[in-house]
């Protein structure tokens, strides 16, 4: 099943230093974006990410930092990729934990405003978790019946990711499926607003599932002892909370949705930098 697409869909997949969105860095980004005619572009960009590349990361993607030393950094070659993505929707393997808080990092440590405002985020892999348990190698050989070629390589998985996706769509189209609370649904279809919902376990504040609206639209904590409060309530009954997480190894996405929080509550609105 072909995508019915209003604007463009950008999958992406990275390699990386590490798996510490707060710190490590990207070695490796493609880009596999689908026009809205159907049309493909590909991208690829080595980076030198200008700390070292872990063994067990090295492991993985074969990259050392011996092999990046003469390639471009992310800030070389940020404004690059932005304009590559455009206004696409951003759609991955496992973009929602890893992939898309990595990139909003990178983008942040180097002073690029990348917009995420109205853009979609599909996230293949939750999509399949909740109707086929499995790797993005088992997926591609469920359904796509062959074996995939060059896994943990960004290229041959941005394609794998997109032909695994068409390919549940044909498979899952209107099939019921219970969620987490019980309530019954019906798998995904081809239409981008519904799969950006489907793929997605909770509606996040940030982007690494820190903080995340409840039902009533208020941002809540999802981590430690203020875990299922809303940040609002923690912070009038304990605002060092809040210069807490300032210190702390937190995303700096996190730290800017925080800070937002706490000047709306002091009626101040946040400018972004243009």
């Amino acid at each position: 099943m072909e995508l019915n697409l209003k604007r463009p869909l950008a999958f992406f997949d990275l390699e990386t230093t590490g798996l510490n969105t707060a710190h490590d860095r990207i070695v490796e980004m493609s880009v596999l974006k689908i026009n809205v005619n159907g049309e493909e572009e590909q991208r690829e960009w080595l980076l030198n990410p200008e700390i070292p590349i872990s063994a067990e990361s090295s492991s993985v993607h074969g990259y050392t930092n011996e092999m990046l030393t003469d390639k471009p950094t992310f800030r070389d070659k940020a404004k690059e990729i932005a304009l590559f993505l455009g206004n696409a929707d951003l759609a991955g393997y496992n973009i929602l934990k890893f992939d898309l808080p990595m990139l909003v990092e990178e983008f942040l440590r180097v002073g690029y405003d990348f917009d995420l405002k109205d853009r979609r985020f599909i996230d293949v892999m939750n999509i399949y978790m909740k109707m086929e348990p499995r790797t993005l190698k088992g997926a591609y050989r469920y359904f796509c019946h062959a074996e995939l070629e060059g896994a943990h390589g960004a290229i041959a998985d941005t394609r794998a990711t997109y032909d695994v996706l068409r390919a549940m769509l044909d498979r899952y189209q209107g099939v019921d499926y219970e969620d987490a609370r019980g309530k019954r649904s019906q798998g995904p279809v081809n239409n981008m607003e519904q799969l950006a919902d489907f793929s997605a376990h909770h509606k996040n504040a940030d982007l690494s599932g820190q903080i995340i609206f409840d039902d009533e639209g208020k941002e809540i904590f999802m981590f430690g002892k203020h875990k299922g409060e809303r940040v609002e309530d923690v912070f009038r009954k304990e605002p060092a909370f809040y210069d807490w997480m300032m210190k702390s190894d937190f995303p700096r996405y996190t730290k800017q949705v925080v800070t937002a929080i706490k000047l709306r509550m002091g009626g101040k609105r946040v400018w972004k930098k243009k």
